[in-house]
């Protein structure tokens, strides 16, 4: 982030590979029940934005949250999600009811979001796994951690954007 200028709290929620991959084949390409709990921890009760690719992927409603799907297709409804056609329209609608919705996935709307962040919810999953939707490279200069939790399993951290003077 070059430029100072201050951003709206925005929160992207993200479990990844060692190499960064997010996802196989629409899908996650591990099964861990711990990183489920988390997801759930740190979203219920907000506006969770998500391309609808990831919303499709879903296989049940998500209680106790607000969803709202990006996507291209005008003319989609869907019965338990809101939708709009681009990142910013969904960031709006959801700054109508949480001052810090969260960010969901996929691989383009993280990359697309990403600049607009002020905090990471980040599981990294022991171990490198094949895939075909990766998550953006952090600068790290851009993030400090201000938690962390090891499991045997992953590794949970919460990262806040450094503010500039």
């Amino acid at each position: 982030m070059s430029e100072a200028r201050a951003l709206e709290p925005l929160a992207l929620v993200v479990a990844m590979s060692r190499n960064r991959v997010i996802g196989r084949a629409g899908g996650i390409p591990w099964d861990l029940a711990e990183d489920r709990k988390h997801f759930v921890q740190v979203t219920r009760g907000h506006a969770l934005i998500m391309g609808r690719a990831t919303w499709d992927s879903i296989t049940r409603k998500l209680r106790d949250r607000r969803c709202i799907v990006v996507t291209r297709q005008r003319e989609l409804t869907l019965p338990d999600a809101e939708v709009a056609h681009s990142l910013a329209d969904a960031i709006a609608l959801a700054r109508q009811t949480d001052a810090e919705p969260r960010i969901g996935g996929g691989g383009e709307i993280y990359a697309e979001a990403l600049p607009l962040a002020t905090r990471i919810f980040l599981t990294i999953v022991d171990g490198e796994v094949e895939g075909d939707t990766f998550f953006p490279e952090l600068d790290a200069s851009e993030w400090r951690c201000v938690e962390e939790r090891k499991t045997e399993h992953a590794l949970y951290q919460t990262l806040e954007r450094n503010t500039r003077a």
